[in-house]
């Protein structure tokens, strides 16, 4: 899958960033960078309880007014409309969320009600807003969604019980404070799922139909770091310099994503997550190599390029040997961090595969995989094999 002679292609990053250890303490500042004055805090009860939320609270100063606490893991539409009534009632004028992709995905999803009024079922689609929305300032929390730069967010309809997908420009964040302090207090099977998350990123960036040079220099470095810092940080959490590594190639694999797109990995671990509740860094943990060797008669020269990001590749393979060396990469990895190594440990039933795999097909991801993918029992051989 080499770029064709007429490779053409846009390239997207808005985002400002802002890393360093300790950097939380420039919210006030970069709040004040966006003319705002009015900050509405939105987390989990976890980090209330951590004391992060403190920080941030305390680095806002008087410009904070208010915080909503009460994002769950697979936020809904109920929860950002009921966040967003609170915003808009408390005068806010910037939206701050402190947490991990649930968090991130219901503020963004709260930035358009606070800005266009309604809810958000409204505002179902790609590419609905004609202008900029709420300011919206990202503290991530975890290291592995690429959430604070991406355009896109998943929300969950609780009453169909399937996840929904967003995509505007105007979603991108406005900034994102990257700060490792933010990540230390991270468990390490969380730390583990949540970086797995941020590798298949990266791999299905340049697997990925929109694959480009510079997407593809961004998910190759984020897959280098990863390799080389994310069992630091499962093993060692209050380890900074490795928790910061982490968080930077996180971000690289969102920014790659976001311009390359990802892939049957994405849509299959969207399913099972509906469907099961499986958490995405866990399913696209189970999902990833499997996925890989689906599409290997197709990409077997982008897969040897992850080869070379991972360090698995040696000299004299050709790109089928190096493609199986990165898959087997993938699994040492996932064993090495204590991922769960099939669909059926994580509570997963086999006679709900059908289903899952039929709502793959109707899943946006999927249109970018290397490898077409017209019917559902192609989908049901990759669920079969990592079952």
């Amino acid at each position: 899958m080499a770029y064709d002679k007429d490779l053409s292609f846009i390239y997207k990053n808005y985002t400002r960033l802002v890393f360093g250890i300790g950097a939380v303490k420039d919210l006030g500042a970069e709040v004040d960078h966006l003319k705002c004055s009015r900050a509405f805090v939105v987390t989990d009860k976890g980090l209330v309880e951590a004391g992060i939320v403190e920080k941030v609270e305390k680095a806002l100063g008087s410009r904070h007014v208010g915080t909503f606490d009460g994002v769950p893991q697979d936020s809904g539409y109920h929860i950002v409309n009921e966040a967003a009534e609170i915003a808009r009632e408390k005068g806010a004028d910037c939206i701050v969320s402190v947490g991990g992709g649930s968090v991130i995905d219901t503020a963004k999803g709260m930035a358009i009600i606070v800005s266009e009024g309604g809810n958000l079922q409204d505002y179902q689609g790609f590419q609905m807003l004609t202008h900029p929305i709420t300011p919206h300032v990202v503290i991530p929390t975890t290291a592995g969604t690429g959430s604070e730069v991406t355009y896109a967010f998943v929300i969950k309809d609780w009453e169909k019980n399937q996840k929904l997908l967003y995509g505007d420009d105007y979603l991108m964040p406005n900034t994102a404070i990257l700060d490792p302090e933010m990540t230390a207090t991270m468990p390490p099977r969380i730390t583990a799922m949540t970086g797995m998350d941020a590798l298949t990123h990266a791999i299905e960036a340049i697997h990925a139909l929109q694959a480009e040079p510079i997407s593809d220099t961004l998910a190759y470095g984020a897959i280098r770091l990863i390799m080389q810092y994310l069992p630091i940080c499962v093993e060692n959490g209050s380890d900074l310099v490795a928790r910061g590594q982490q968080q930077i190639a996180a971000t690289m694999a969102g920014i790659a994503f976001s311009n390359a797109q990802v892939g049957l990995v994405h849509a299959m671990a969207h399913c099972v997550g509906a469907l099961y509740k499986v958490p995405h860094g866990v399913a696209n943990s189970i999902l990833l190599p499997h996925v890989m060797m689906y599409n290997m008669d197709e990409c077997a020269d982008r897969y040897a390029l992850v080869a070379e990001a991972m360090g698995v590749k040696e000299k004299g393979m050709s790109d089928e040997e190096a493609a199986g060396a990165a898959v087997d990469a993938v699994f040492e990895l996932t064993k090495k961090i204590g991922m769960p190594q099939s669909l059926r440990e994580v509570g997963v039933e086999e006679e709900g595969l059908a289903e899952a795999s039929d709502m793959a097909l109707c899943d946006g991801s999927i249109v970018y995989n290397p490898k077409m993918v017209f019917e559902a029992e192609q989908v049901m051989e990759v669920y079969k094999k990592a079952f």
